[in-house]
């Protein structure tokens, strides 16, 4: 079997499998922003109780390998009655372990504002939290995008993770193509050419970020 024609009964299996592989990126960047805004916002303002289980939930996270707690909520959380579908067990892991990362992002930008933005808008008769919301969280905002967009790109090539627990993602698919086809390396290196793209693409994104967020000069 030439090239052309392994490429071409490949393409729509690999196309398919980078669609999962888009879903399990854009749904699990969104829901991780989410959550690690909710965990940095917790840690900053040093909220009772629950400041102490995030920096755990954080510690956790980044303490263990990705890979790890796939396993955990696929195969081990049923074994204590709790089940979920492949596709929300790969969600869920992923989104779990990029907020942990987001959420350290965000509250070392919201660190690097000076003391004095706080007091100002205490100055101003704002609450804590109001002075975060209003006043050191855009600014804050702006250096974080950079690192916020690392952790997100990478997540897009931490999807291959979750082909271990049967979704047919990228990773998955390509496998499943050398098993039939008996050509590893270009299947391997079209794989690797994809999740090149993806990451291209959204390396776009975060330049048109920087840029517009940018501090005028």
């Amino acid at each position: 079997m030439d090239l052309v024609e392994l490429f071409r009964m490949a393409a729509p299996v690999m196309l398919r499998g980078t669609g999962y592989t888009l879903i399990f990126a854009l749904a699990s960047m969104v829901l991780g922003l989410a959550l690690g805004a909710i965990i940095a916002t917790v840690r900053v303002l040093e909220v009772p109780g629950l400041a102490a289980l995030s920096r755990l939930y954080v510690s956790v996270i980044r303490g263990t390998p990705l890979l790890v707690q796939v396993f955990i909520i696929y195969y081990g959380l049923p074994s204590v009655g709790i089940a979920f579908s492949p596709l929300t067990a790969g969600v869920l892991a992923l989104t779990l372990n990029v907020g942990a990362y987001l959420s350290e992002t965000l509250r070392g930008a919201v660190s690097g504002i000076g003391q004095g933005q706080w007091l100002a808008g205490q100055s101003l008769g704002l609450t804590h939290l109001q002075t975060l919301r209003e006043v050191v969280a855009p600014q804050a905002l702006r250096t974080a995008v950079p690192g916020l967009s690392n952790s997100l790109i990478s997540l897009i090539k931490d999807t291959s993770l979750v082909s271990v627990i049967a979704v047919t993602e990228l990773m998955l698919a390509t496998k499943e193509l050398i098993s039939t086809t008996f050509a590893p390396f270009p299947l391997y290196i079209g794989a690797a050419f994809i999740y090149w793209v993806l990451s291209l693409a959204f390396e776009r994104v975060q330049h048109r970020l920087e840029k517009s967020m940018a501090y005028p000069h």
